[in-house]
């Protein structure tokens, strides 16, 4: 068998195998967006159900306007927040202000029996278990990725076709302690 035809079939098969492997990385590079947009459209839920949430709590704790005004400062936020990145950061102050928001409840026995303020809890309660379901998925996906993209071969086709590796939906380090909450 002529040299050539050697070289050309192990030429081939490279080919091959980067289309192969580039092919595998993008699929997990689209899985992963899919993931983000899953935790994207739970988020969106939150931000939705906010004003609705502040609207009930004014009626019975008017004067918490500090609280309230942070919860709705927060949440134009996370609207505004484009990148992962800046949604991941927008996502845990969120959390920590309708934290002070449950909190209030606990300082108002009315508010607490309200029956549109116990609803919107349970819609809130609902969605957080969606978004640390949709968190874990995500985090899933990143990790096979991130996975693929770094090791051999991988890695060589990953870098010539720049394929970046994408960030984790990390818990906020304060979420390990209880919060303090004062008014």
């Amino acid at each position: 068998m002529p040299t050539y035809l050697i070289a050309i079939a192990v030429l081939g098969l490279v080919v091959l195998i980067v289309i192969g492997l580039y092919n595998k990385m993008t699929r997990m590079r689209i899985l992963t967006q899919e993931a983000w947009s899953g935790i994207g459209a739970t988020l969106q839920q939150r931000l939705d159900l906010v004003p609705n949430l502040v609207e009930v709590v004014k009626g019975y704790a008017g004067h918490e306007n500090k609280t309230l005004t942070d919860v709705i400062k927060v949440r134009n936020e996370s609207i505004s927040a484009l990148t992962p990145e800046a949604q991941i950061e927008a996502a845990k102050h969120m959390q920590a202000a309708l934290m002070n928001v449950r909190a209030l409840s606990e300082q108002y026995p009315d508010l607490k029996a309200n029956m549109n303020f116990v609803r919107l809890q349970e819609e809130l309660a609902a969605i957080e278990e969606k978004l640390n379901q949709s968190r874990r998925y995500y985090n899933g996906t990143v990790r096979n990725y991130n996975q693929s993209i770094s090791v051999f071969p991988h890695n060589m086709v990953a870098s010539v076709f720049g394929f970046k590796a994408s960030p984790f939906f990390l818990e906020d380090a304060s979420a390990q302690t209880a919060p303090k909450v004062s008014f």
